[in-house]
């Protein structure tokens, strides 16, 4: 009786219904004859839902995707797709390799068994793991160069200092001053390059005070243009940070938003400060219980695709009047506290996702240093 259950038909369901990959049957009308688990997720749909429908037609919404499994029905070959892009709801698309195979057993009508792959996940990572890397390879650049500027601006400084009081007239000292000044604003530069100077001091924060005490302090700064909306998710639990830090970080960007929107004249301009929580959630390499995502979105201009790319590099900016250094200093502090800041941008919409785990970071001596 064990070995019956076990075998045949009930065996091969069971390792379908475990499978990591998801897979779909369907008939020679399109029509879905079979999802298991793993395609329940991907499609965002319930097998019961979808079976005995037909495939909807934004799924494969190019007509050669179609003529492709017409053609499988039609001359029995499998064929495979790489990265292609599959509309599983209307405005939800993901990024999958899949595979169509035709089944035709004696007795039954041909079916096709579509294997599909989601890369989505993968390509983020991916993707997280390549910032990470080059944030990581480029501050160690920076601090190298800053100390290397910082060494002998305190010798032209102090040289300059020598000078003045050896001048023979006093109208002569706005020379020295002037070499003065530009060694401590070049000085100044450095400092900020560097980045914080100590490491996060961990406690227990809550990211909606944080949030609040950045948007008033912007509604002062500037009462009439923006508007900035809340989308919080009240439930969430504190989060172990440094409290300035983070308000440091937050207020950069949405501060950067304002000044984006004010200087492109966006009609009904607005911020939206989102607040949600993921659930095994992966930034990088690592895998984290909880993730605390807050995402500054706006409604401006967006960010040109050539900067997108390099964006947390120091020295970079989207706006003629940026120093190019905020970014790169806000990216290091979540990098310390074992984070990271996305960015997704398109004109009338950009957003700035800060993922953030919400468990203790363990800080390293390289991070302190």
């Amino acid at each position: 009786m064990g070995q019956q259950l076990m075998g045949g038909v009930t065996l091969h369901k069971r390792l379908l219904d475990h499978l990591r990959t998801a897979v779909v049957m369907l008939d020679d009308n399109l029509q879905v004859r079979y999802l298991n688990p793993a395609a329940e997720m991907l499609l965002a749909t319930s097998a019961s839902r979808a079976m005995g429908q037909p495939l909807p037609d934004y799924f494969f919404d190019d007509e050669e995707a179609r003529a492709a499994l017409r053609q499988c029905i039609r001359d029995e070959h499998p064929f495979t797709r790489r990265e292609a892009r599959l509309a599983v709801s209307p405005g939800y698309e993901v990024t999958v390799d899949y595979s169509v195979s035709p089944i035709n057993e004696p007795g039954q009508t041909l079916c096709l068994l579509m294997e599909l792959q989601p890369l989505d996940r993968l390509l983020r990572i991916t993707r997280e793991e390549a910032l990470i890397h080059a944030h990581q390879a480029t501050r160690a650049l920076v601090r190298g160069v800053a100390h290397e500027i910082k060494n002998p601006l305190g010798g032209i400084r102090g040289a300059a200092q020598l000078l003045e009081r050896a001048l023979p007239t006093p109208d002569l000292t706005e020379y020295t001053k002037v070499i003065i000044d530009e060694a401590d604003r070049l000085r100044t530069v450095a400092d900020r390059m560097l980045g914080p100077r100590k490491p996060p001091e961990f406690k227990a924060v809550n990211i909606h005070e944080c949030l609040e005490h950045v948007r008033q302090l912007l509604l002062a700064e500037h009462p009439r243009g923006v508007s900035i909306w809340r989308d919080y998710d009240i439930s969430l639990p504190d989060v172990i940070a440094d409290r300035d830090q983070m308000i440091q970080v937050l207020l950069n960007i949405i501060r950067n938003a304002t000044q984006a929107l004010l200087e492109s004249h966006t009609e009904d301009a607005r911020i939206i400060m989102r607040t949600r929580v993921l659930r095994q959630f992966t930034i990088g390499s690592l895998r984290h219980r909880l993730v605390l995502r807050v995402d500054i979105i706006d409604n401006g201009p967006g960010i040109a695709p050539d900067v997108q790319e390099t964006l947390f590099y120091p020295m970079v900016s989207g706006r003629a009047s940026g120093t190019g250094l905020g970014l790169s200093i806000a990216q290091s502090i979540i990098s310390q506290h074992q984070g990271l800041i996305e960015c997704e941008s398109v004109p009338g919409k950009t957003v700035f996702s800060i993922l953030l785990p919400m468990e203790q970071p363990e800080v390293t001596e390289s991070e302190q240093s």
